[in-house]
């Protein structure tokens, strides 16, 4: 009988594919955070290098007037400073004097403590319109005034263009990880493709669609190929050369077999040896049976250790067909079902002596007839039928039917292994073996599964 599967460990194809997906977004990942922050660290560079070079600007424009109050030459170079809360403001303010605003600062005001020394120093602080980054620079008049000159643009201006640039790399970067996916699931699923070709090269051997692993594969599989198709190719040797050998077995024990039975139907014939002439015949009798038995078990046995074999029908049936109407001339027997030909994956030798030992067994019993079925169901079974029109049996008979020696008439050829065999063949081969009596007499099944 077939060693049972392994249990699967998980699907190859889903390990790389895991793998693959992992470092992608490790790889996307560690490209997308970096970037943020490089371009977020540019960004803000840049802005407070923008609003240095502004607050310089705006206190080389400062002139004080008659009076003392601020005034610009000209206005700033940038426009946003002019327009309506943009986000863009500055400030002049000399103590005891009227403060200067930008055209956009239509509310409130920017803290002119920032501009405490002639070094440039900033701070985030609010503004007019939320929270500004602020620079300040503090500046003497020729008449020795102090004139604090502070300007500032929205800390927002700076988030959303970090904002911006965040969801535009996000887009790229899910886009590039999409197309990273699905190239590494295709270069997958392209190397793999090999070792589907070897999974459906087995289930074929296995199906008895092909009795060797066919087809070229890479250079990596290509030896494993070739020792499994070395493999069975001695396998199937080792399998031919056990059945010589337990034919040559069988023979050998024969002989001498026949030889001892002989003597012990002497003995019988003596009165004064009869009884143990007696237990010799029978215990010769019984080493007969368990020889024949135990052969035909080793010779099943070897058989359904050859992957590939398969047995095609009617091809299979019509010689033995043929031979059990010379072995019983006077019943009929006959194949009354079958729509096409067919393949079973199995031992053929195997096959070939259990029907033989079914249609036997039928021609034995058999009134007239033999029928012979084979059908395949929708989902793959396939049955072989041996309906002979003979008495049949009872139920306690048909329990005790494939036991060794069993059996039930004396007056009817046979050594009680027939069946026996029978049911151990069916085992081997992965078939089931049913036994249903009715009035028209015994049916036997084989049942393979789909």
């Amino acid at each position: 009988m077939s060693a049972a599967p392994q249990t699967s460990s998980g699907s190859l194809r889903l390990r790389f594919l895991l793998a693959v997906t992992v470092w992608v977004v490790l790889g996307i990942g560690g490209i997308w955070f970096t970037a943020t922050q490089v371009f977020a660290s540019h960004i803000e560079d840049m802005y407070h290098e923008e609003l240095e070079v502004h607050v310089r600007e705006l206190a080389r424009l400062t002139r004080l007037d008659a009076d003392g109050a601020p005034r610009l030459d000209r206005p700033l170079s940038d426009p946003r400073y002019e327009e309506p809360l943009s986000g863009f403001y500055w400030q002049v303010s000399v103590p005891g004097r009227p403060t200067l605003k930008s055209g956009s600062m239509l509310r409130g005001g920017l803290d002119e403590s920032v501009a405490h020394s002639p070094d440039i120093a900033h701070v985030v602080e609010d503004g007019p319109t939320g929270p500004a980054i602020t620079y300040g620079l503090l500046q003497f008049a020729p008449s020795g005034e102090e004139v604090h000159v502070v300007i500032a643009t929205d800390q927002s201006e700076l988030q959303d263009d970090i904002a911006d640039f965040t969801r535009d790399l996000t887009l790229w970067m899910t886009s590039l990880a999409a197309l990273l996916l699905a190239t590494g699931f295709a270069i997958i699923s392209f190397g793999l493709r090999p070792l589907n070709r070897l999974g459906e090269a087995i289930s074929r051997l296995r199906a008895a669609k092909a009795e060797r692993l066919e087809g070229r594969y890479p250079s990596e599989i290509a030896p494993l190929v070739g020792d499994l198709n070395e493999y069975i190719a001695q396998n199937s040797a080792i399998v031919a050369r056990s059945r010589v050998q337990a034919g040559n077995l069988a023979h050998s024990l024969r002989t001498p077999l026949a030889v001892i039975t002989d003597e012990a139907e002497r003995l019988c014939e003596r009165d004064s040896c009869a009884s143990s002439g007696q237990v010799l015949l029978d215990q010769a009798e019984a080493m007969r049976q368990q020889i024949e038995y135990q052969l035909a078990r080793t010779s099943s046995v070897a058989g359904a250790l050859v992957p590939g074999s398969r047995a095609v029908l009617p091809e299979l049936l019509v010689p033995i067909l043929n031979a059990m109407r010379r072995l019983h001339p006077d019943k009929h027997f006959e194949l009354i079902e079958m729509d096409a030909p067919l393949a079973i994956a199995v031992d053929p030798v195997n096959l070939a002596e259990l029907l033989s030992i079914l249609l036997d067994n039928a021609g034995k019993w058999a009134r007239e007839k033999v029928d012979v079925s084979v059908v395949e169901n929708a989902e793959g079974e396939v049955t072989i039928r041996v309906l002979d029109d003979g008495p049949g049996m009872t139920g306690e008979q048909l329990a005790l039917a494939t036991r060794v020696g069993t059996r039930f008439d004396h007056s009817v050829p046979g050594s009680g292994l027939g069946l026996a065999i029978a049911q151990d063949i069916t085992e081997v081969i992965g078939a089931t073996l049913e036994l249903a009596s009715s009035p028209r007499g015994l049916t036997a099944s084989i049942v393979f599964p789909g």
